[in-house]
């Protein structure tokens, strides 16, 4: 399945869980945790930090109702430590407080600028 493909199957899917069975399928097997200043891969405790990684894809949902809903999907790789994976997190006032740097990092415009 080519990019146009994948894009086109996942703007039709409408769960949080759907996007990340789909993303999983496609070798973001790392579940990644975000930390003010870098994120941390769930079971090695990799810590990659802003330049390390890249934001190839992410994904918005929103909570028709309830904004404790809200989250971003971030299908991230890093060719530094050879993994792919999903970084959930949810945004507005549950937000995390993270660094310029992350904020930056997790900009999937500024992505292609690096690594």
């Amino acid at each position: 399945m080519n990019t146009k493909e994948f894009n086109s199957l996942l703007g039709s899917m409408t769960t949080l869980s759907e996007v990340t069975n789909l993303l999983n399928e496609r070798g973001y097997t790392k579940h990644l945790n975000l930390k003010p200043t870098h994120l941390v891969c769930q079971g090695t405790e990799t810590k990659l930090f802003p330049g390390e990684f890249i934001v190839d894809k992410h994904y918005r949902f929103e909570g028709p109702s309830d904004p404790g809903d809200e989250a971003i999907v971030f299908a991230i790789s890093s060719s530094k430590h050879h993994l792919k994976g999903v970084l959930i997190n949810g945004y507005g006032v549950s937000s995390e407080t993270i660094s310029d740097d992350m904020i930056k990092a997790l900009d999937e415009r500024n992505s292609e600028n690096r690594a």
